[in-house]
Order: structure tokens, then sequence, then C-alpha cells
């Protein structure tokens, strides 16, 4: 399968394009390169450096005749969206818009969309893990976007038949996260770590997330690619709640060392609870998380001192 990735120089991209070759598909990366970097990928393999709201978009997509594409690219920070949702909506509705234009004019088949737990809002915690039906209510123009987002999928569905899957992850961690300041609270306590800087807990550290490594997401995005329960909507997650306190101990057994955060404000537009469940993925997909919380962490933290110790 010929496989267009938009964002794929990026953190989670790069991931994916690993996987895909590694399972023998021929995925091509697209990336303009503003947080991805072009060594996240391995030698051989392509990389167009482009944004998806170039006008040469829907020329490359023809041209490269793509039996799919997985639409990574856009903006990702709920402070970013807030501070220019002007930004926030041209990266991440027009630029999807620009995508499916492009593969409703190139007879692509299938368009994976990576949209978010944001999407939910903050959900009370009896509802947690939260299924895929629940109501959705964004919190931030970041989820908003997202949703809208969606819709825009259902509809090129519905309008002109284009097969589509909307993937909901949940925190997503790993190696090559965050170099281009894009990072989880995972990459950016990991970094500080390997390179003995402290660390800030915003809040009181009993707020949680459902933290899922970059390996998984690429096997549940490869999965989607291929289901045939196509023009649906799924988490892809761990179905686990992890408190920041939790993952500062944690990273402290990884790193041989223990680790005292230090603790600031509240950050407006952060959910406070949050775990999704995965049971249709898992059914849907054929698909279910493997790496646990902390292997995940050692490889990340170590991707970090390699970082660290080489600058």
């Amino acid at each position: 399968m010929k496989v267009l990735v938009t964002g794929g120089a990026g953190f989670i991209g790069s991931h994916l394009m690993r996987h895909l070759k590694a399972r023998g598909d021929e995925p091509v990366a697209l990336d303009n390169l503003s947080f991805g970097r072009r060594e996240n990928l391995e030698e051989g393999m392509e990389l167009i450096e482009m944004d998806v709201l170039d006008e040469g978009l829907a020329g490359i997509v023809a041209t490269g005749q793509y039996d799919a594409i997985v639409h990574l690219a856009g903006q990702t920070l709920v402070s970013h969206s807030l501070e220019e949702p002007d930004f926030d909506a041209e990266s991440n509705i027009i630029g999807l818009i620009r995508v499916l234009e492009a593969a409703r004019q190139s007879g692509v088949r299938r368009v994976v969309f990576s949209s978010t737990a944001a999407a939910y809002g903050d959900v009370p915690e009896r509802d947690l893990p939260i299924k895929e039906a629940h109501k959705l209510a964004p919190m931030s123009f970041y989820g908003l976007s997202k949703v809208t987002a969606e819709r825009y999928l259902e509809l090129y569905h519905e309008c002109f038949g284009l097969d589509y899957v909307v993937l909901r992850f949940a925190n997503v961690y790993g190696e090559r996260q965050g170099d281009g300041g894009e990072g989880g609270v995972i990459s950016i306590f990991a970094r500080s770590v390997a390179e003995e800087k402290e660390i800030t807990i915003f809040g009181d550290g009993e707020q949680t997330r459902d933290f899922i490594y970059a390996g998984d997401i690429a096997e549940g995005v490869a999965a989607a690619l291929t289901t045939a329960e196509a023009n649906v909507v799924y988490n892809l997650s761990t179905q686990t709640q992890t408190s920041l306190r939790e993952l500062v101990d944690v990273l402290s057994n990884v790193a041989g060392r223990r680790i005292i955060p230090k603790y600031g404000p509240e950050r407006p537009g952060d959910i406070y609870k949050s775990s999704l469940s995965n049971t249709r993925a898992r059914r849907g997909l054929n698909w279910k998380p493997s790496v646990s919380l902390e292997e995940g962490l050692r490889r990340t933290f170590e991707y970090f001192v390699e970082k660290a110790n080489a600058s």
C-alpha cells in the first residue's frame, strides 16, 4: 500500500513511517518541517517538503497515486490555540479541507485522521473511561478545530464517498517528541531530567492522563488503513489513568534518582481527569497497546539522555 503521511517527519509521523516501512508498505512523508525534522526519518525514506496549505498539494497527491492518506499535520498546542485561534483554525480545519479535496480529486480510497482526547473536554470522573459516543465538549479552540474537522470527514464520506477513520489519541509520548516545543508533559519532564533541570507540575499533581506510547499509536494507525470497519471514530488509548505525581514516581525509577517537582498554577484549557475507552478499537481494529508506561518512559528518557550527551 502506498501511503502519504502528512506530518510524516514529526514525532508520531516518524514512528508511523518506520512501522509502515517495516510491514512492507510504501510510506511517503509530507512535512513543512516547522516541527518535523529530516533526521527523524530513516535513510531512504521519501520526504516531500510542503505545507498542506500549499497550492501544489493536489498535484502532489495526484502524481503520487496514493492508496490512502494519514493526516497528522496540524497545530497541536492547546495554549497556542487560545492565543492564536485563527492560526489554529487555518492549520487544523482549512489544512484538512485541502487534504480532503486532494484525496477526492485523485481517487484516494481512505483518509485516516488524527483527532484528540481534547474533543471530549473535562468529563466527570464517573464517566471515565470515555467512550466514543460521549458528548463532545471541547474546552479549547484546538479541541474545537478537531471536532469540526471530524464533521468534515463525515460529510465528505456522505457527499463524495471518501472513506475515513477518525482516531482520537490519548496523551501520546515517545522518542523524538517535543524538539520544536510541541512536546507533551512526558517529553518535557524526560528532557528536563535528562538535562538535570527542575520540572514543574502545573496544578496539584492529581490531574490524570491516559499516556500511550507512540509505537502503539503507529500500530493503531496502520490497522485503521486496512480495517473493514471504516467511517468510524476510534479512541487509541491504554484505558488507564496516571496522575502527574505517579508519572514523576515512574520517571524517578527510570532515571535512578528521586525527582522532586516544583508546582505552579493551573493552566487555562487543561482538563483535570482523562482516560479513554479502547474497547471499540480492540474490536474494530483488532488492536491493543503493548508497551507499558515504564518501558515507554525508559525508551523516551534514554532518547533524551543521548541527545543531552551529544549536545
